[in-house]
């Protein structure tokens, strides 16, 4: 097997890795890492190739945007204080304990060389964190904080791991040089993103089609990354501004087609990238078998040190982070996404899974340092590394829907219903509203007054079939099953003309780009 075969593995493997993930209740993610454990164990299969170096320009940016587009800005704003206190309090914490505890156990292990270990083990990955808590069926809360403390703790962590590492591969170190570094990082990351995004917004409403702006979208991403880098700041921070500003300002009410087109190009996208992501995870393993040949139970010792002071750090802190957002939440009054309960916030320091960021900094380490030497306990580090990432993305993985289960920690189904039915209420009165304004300029026949009328009710109840009173409601089912019954034989109409028209593709002289566009037609015409 070669490396282009390998990767058509993955790519399968990521397909078939969701629907059996459904099927036995556990996340593809984790199913992907098995999967990728198996293959390394292979003797038949190659070693992977890929540059270190190259693991997070290619697969964060894809996998940011897509997790960004699930997200507001809004969302981010009300969640600020758990954010911060997750995504950059908590990796600081985290990286320094990890830090002092690698430094006393492993002989020889530098300071600078423990906090890039620490730094690299600190950041819960946010697609592992996302892709398993939305199977869960997890309080929308919790999912939140989840998502942004995954989208953002990475920042902090590549700042802290580059600074750790320029001080080990060059002997010295400034703290005001890492501070100021970390913010000029952010600062040219914020531009870069903000810029790409007003630029990508421009360019979408000139391309017009939606098959290129689709395509734009794709891209975006990875320059915002890679120009962001190149000018020393934050590549992560530039996508998810760039996908932030996209998000909240590149959306067109009215241009149905690239919304519903683009929604499922990224799902694919996201469930691709996804999949080869945590399979090469499980193919790396190889890397870090390899460095214990001869010290199995030493090595094996160390990591599991490392991994208990992740695990133990996460809970420790979220405790009374917890309690001081309740306690604040309920001074301020804020509408603030916060666990509510003691099982959701076991739910998510068991959720604390770590994943592609990881991997990419641990095998990116130098080989050598400034002086020519060999980087300080490179191996040990890789190794240790391995041992939190399989520790907690395995295990973790594997009982946290378990947990979630024996917790009984599910979404509130009520609110979310409330929800719902405010915004069908709000749909219906913004299409009255339209229809009174149109009445205001147009003389409609009174039949067609009426019929408009019932139709801006029926926005509503499509959306929220509890909404209007008994008869209304009535009404609705019985024009739903004339509708319903109407669509069926109009499906079956559209079915036959399209049958009829792909068989014309095969005929002799008939054009097949004609034959597409008759058939595109037919295909929006199912759509409404």
């Amino acid at each position: 097997m070669d490396q282009l075969a390998l990767l058509f593995v993955l790519l399968l493997g990521a397909v078939v890795s969701v629907p059996l993930g459904d099927r036995w209740g556990l996340p593809a993610p984790v199913l992907m890492t098995l999967l990728g454990i198996v293959l390394a164990l292979a003797d038949f299969v190659p070693d992977v190739n890929v540059p270190p170096d190259l693991i997070l320009p290619l697969l964060l940016p894809p996998l940011l945007y897509a997790a960004v587009r699930r997200t507001s800005w809004r969302q981010f704003a009300a969640n600020k204080r758990p954010i911060f206190l997750l995504a950059v309090a908590l990796v600081f914490v985290t990286t320094m304990c990890v830090a002092a505890v690698a430094h006393s156990i492993v002989p020889g292990l530098p300071i600078a060389a423990a906090v890039a270990l620490g730094a690299l083990v600190a950041p819960p990955d946010p697609v592992a964190a996302t892709a398993v808590a939305g199977q869960l069926g997890l309080p929308r809360r919790l999912v939140s904080i989840l998502e942004g403390e995954g989208l953002f703790n990475d920042v902090t962590a590549i700042v802290l791991y580059h600074v750790a590492i320029t001080a080990a591969v060059s002997g010295t170190f400034s703290p005001w040089r890492a501070g100021l570094d970390l913010v000029l990082s952010a600062v040219v990351a914020v531009a870069v993103g903000l810029a790409l995004g007003w630029g990508a917004n421009k360019l979408m409403d000139l391309l017009g089609d939606a098959t290129l702006q689709i395509g734009l979208t794709l891209l975006v991403p990875y320059a915002s990354y890679v120009l962001a880098e190149e000018f020393h700041g934050s590549g992560v921070l530039a996508v998810l501004t760039t996908a932030l500003f996209l998000a909240e300002y590149a959306t067109d009410p009215d241009d149905v087609m690239t919304r519903l087109a683009g929604h499922t190009f990224w799902d694919i996208v996201d469930t691709l990238v996804t999949g080869v992501a945590f399979g090469l995870i499980g193919l790396e393993l190889h890397n870090a078998v390899r460095t214990a040949s001869g010290r199995w139970g030493e090595m094996l010792g160390w990591a599991g040190a490392v991994v208990g002071v992740v695990v133990l750090v996460r809970l420790l802190w979220l405790l009374p982070a917890t309690w001081l957002t309740q306690r604040l939440h309920r001074r301020r009054d804020r509408d603030e996404e916060i666990p509510m309960s003691w099982r959701e916030t076991v739910v998510m320091w068991w959720a604390g899974m770590r994943g592609v960021a990881s991997v990419a900094l641990a095998l990116a380490v130098p080989l050598q340092t400034e002086a020519g030497e060999a980087f300080p306990d490179r191996d040990e580090i890789v190794f240790i590394a391995f041992g939190v990432i399989m520790g907690t993305l395995v295990l973790q993985g594997l009982t946290l829907p378990w947990l979630v289960k024996r917790l009984g920690v599910r979404a509130d189904t009520d609110r979310e219903k409330e929800f719902e039915r405010e915004l069908a209420v709000r749909a219906a009165r913004a299409a009255k509203r339209r229809l009174k304004e149109i009445e205001a300029e147009e003389e409609l026949p009174e039949e067609l007054s009426e019929q408009m009328v019932r139709r801006a009710f029926d926005i509503g109840l499509r959306i929220s079939p509890d909404l209007g009173e008994d008869e209304r409601r009535e009404a609705h089912r019985q024009r739903a099953r004339r509708l319903k019954r109407v669509r069926r034989i109009q499906g079956e109409m559209l079915s036959a003309a399209r049958h009829e028209v792909v068989a014309a593709r095969s005929e002799p002289g008939a054009d097949p780009e004609i034959v597409d566009r008759v058939l595109r037609h037919l295909d929006v015409r199912s759509l409404r």
